[in-house]
């Protein structure tokens, strides 16, 4: 058996949330919004829901993290805007345009590591924030017994990880708070 079998879906094929802690590395947000906009002007809450579906649902962009990049954007006159029916739209400047084509290998990346991702959409439940934790416990888990030589130190992480469980299952059964 494979000594990383937790971290890898069928075939082998590593879960992409091992790989990578967040969707986007430094910069590359910045780089997505303006490939969005190459195919046309948009709100934010449009560039929210675009970045929502290119990942298959499982990156949720949220309004603290797109609007300071636009910001940034314009900042760069990579983009401007312009107040439409209440909303404010952003368009591609000839700069941004000239930006996207600098980086098209790196805007090219992240649309496949995208598409990666969203082929693991229906694998990955809403408590997929959790994986990360769960994986912590289980290689602490794994250290403390590995050469073991007294039953005592396996019994004892087995004691934690049981009272672990039963505490996350009386959750379970309590009433969710509104």
């Amino acid at each position: 058996m494979r000594s990383d079998w937790w971290s890898h879906g069928p075939q082998g094929t590593p879960f992409p949330w091992f790989k990578w802690g967040r969707f986007f590395g430094p910069g590359e947000l910045r780089l997505a919004l303006l490939s969005l906009l190459e195919d046309g002007p948009k709100h934010g809450y449009e560039l929210m829901k675009r970045l929502e579906e290119r990942s298959g649902g499982i990156y949720h962009a949220s309004a603290g993290s797109i609007y300071p990049t636009l910001q940034q954007l314009q900042d760069e006159e990579l983009v401007i805007s312009e107040q439409s029916n209440g909303k404010r739209i952003y368009h591609l400047t000839e700069t941004g345009i000239a930006e996207l084509d600098r980086q098209k290998n790196t805007v090219k990346k992240i649309w496949q590591r995208a598409e990666h991702w969203s082929e693991w959409a229906p694998w990955v439940p809403e408590t997929a924030i959790i994986a990360k934790p769960i994986a912590k416990l289980f290689r602490a888990a794994r250290r403390a017994v590995t050469d073991a030589e007294d039953t005592e130190r396996i019994v004892k992480v087995r004691e934690i990880i049981d009272r672990a469980c039963r505490e996350i299952e009386a959750l379970g059964a309590e009433p969710a708070e509104s």
